[in-house]
């Protein structure tokens, strides 16, 4: 069966890509999404989120009919979901775990418009499990239908997991190069998958069972994670015993065996600080390691404000006729990775945000990526890097955006979390 009408549900940073990616391939395209601003500007044939190359792609489906944008869903052919899975309320200290109410929400929301036929692909990042609980959802919400859980290859409505796995700033290329791992709760479900995300995946797309394609998202992020814990726990190490540490792993990276990531502030983005403990929230007694990790990641941008108290202290040591109120301090970047506009669990804004509520003087960030500060940083100005280099007596480098590191900076007084100066 071929797949003429497409749904997306959830147009942020991963489902319009895809819907602008099937609409460009001639299909007929329903994006949906419950912000009415996103919605109104998909519509205009513009876009909400910072993505090279999605402009041109959006404006050309929308102007020639394939896509557009709604509120409420309407009837396709095969749906794909793309929401948020964020973290329940927790105290601190304790392991966060997901919250499927998005997902909920999106599964009933489908639910009336479904016919006998569909497909349907979760792709959001989710714990192991979450397409079963997806499926059984759907089919509480639609007792006239049958579903795998129940009918197994003769079900009405086929249901599969088929996690995103793209760069933010390559989304564009990578939806179409990459290879995807799908995971049908059925054959037939992996199958009808498969055909659907030829109509523009390049790479290979391979077939396993729901709950590995599930934890393949989960492990490859979680490694990573594992990954740069060991740069930023060498980072502290390194800076205790007065050794350059990007000198050291660039040494210690001239062995063939040996790729050592670069230390930062934090880990930040919707998955590399999130997925991780989708794994330790199922199995807290075996993922050690994994918890270590996110521990060491977490605790980062708390290392980096400390770095910046002793900056402010050592700066008031040399001018003794200034107040702490007297100083200015400028932070730059807030994005969670260089060249976006991506906010999401970005340690910077943790870090400017820290500083902005206990400095007493002015706090300035640099983020050239954004227009508009979000509004629990009321008390920052966002200025420009000429601004901050000829206003700030502490500099603070938290994302090396492209810009920077275009630029120069000599300050006996840097907080430099990249080694961009």
């Amino acid at each position: 069966m071929s797949f003429e009408t497409i749904s997306v549900v959830g147009l942020g940073y991963i489902g319009l890509p895809t819907a602008a990616m099937f609409a460009s391939r001639k299909k007929k395209v329903i994006g949906v999404d419950v912000n009415q601003y996103a919605v109104d500007t998909i519509n205009r044939g513009e876009i909400h989120i910072v993505e090279p190359d999605l402009d041109m792609l959006v404006r050309a489906a929308v102007t020639e009919g394939y896509l557009k944008a709604v509120t409420e869903p309407e009837p396709a052919d095969a749906f794909l979901i793309a929401v948020p899975t964020p973290f329940k309320e927790c105290a601190e200290g304790e392991i966060p775990e997901p919250d499927l109410k998005y997902i909920e929400a999106a599964s009933k929301a489908i639910a009336p418009v479904l016919k006998k036929g569909d497909l349907i692909i979760l792709e959001s990042t989710s714990p192991v499990g979450a397409t079963e609980k997806m499926s059984k959802w759907l089919a509480e919400a639609r007792n006239d239908l049958s579903f795998p859980q129940d009918a197994g290859e003769e079900a009405d409505v086929n249901v599969a997991h088929c996690p995103e796995r793209v760069l933010p700033g390559y989304v564009v290329r990578e939806l179409v190069e990459n290879d995807r791992v799908i995971g049908g709760l059925t054959i037939k479900c992996s199958e009808r998958s498969v055909e659907l995300y030829k109509t523009f995946v390049q790479g290979d797309c391979v077939i396993t069972n729901a709950r590995t394609a599930e934890m393949a998202k989960l492990t490859e992020n979680s490694c990573r994670d594992v990954q740069i814990a060991f740069a930023n726990e060498l980072s502290i190490i390194c800076d205790r015993l007065d050794i350059n540490v990007w000198e050291l792993i660039s040494l210690a990276n001239r062995h063939p065996r040996i790729n050592i990531l670069q230390p930062g502030p934090g880990v930040g983005g919707h998955c590399i600080a999130v997925d991780p403990w989708f794994i330790v929230s199922k199995t807290p007694d075996e993922a050690k390691i994994i918890h270590t990790a996110r521990k060491v990641n977490d605790s980062k941008p708390g290392w980096v404000v400390g770095k910046t108290k002793i900056a402010i202290a050592d700066f008031l040591q040399e001018n003794t006729n200034t107040a702490a109120k007297d100083i200015t301090i400028a932070c730059y970047g807030l994005a969670f990775k260089p060249d976006i506009d991506d906010l999401r669990e970005s340690p910077a804004m943790l870090i400017v945000k820290e500083i902005a509520s206990f400095h007493t003087g002015k706090v300035i960030a640099v983020e050239p990526n954004i227009h508009q500060l979000p509004s629990f940083l009321k008390q920052v100005e966002l200025q420009s890097f000429d601004v901050a280099q000829s206003e700030a007596d502490i500099h603070v480098m938290l994302v090396d955006h492209k810009e920077f590191k275009a630029e120069s900076l000599n300050s006996p007084y840097l907080v430099d979390t990249k080694g961009v100066w």
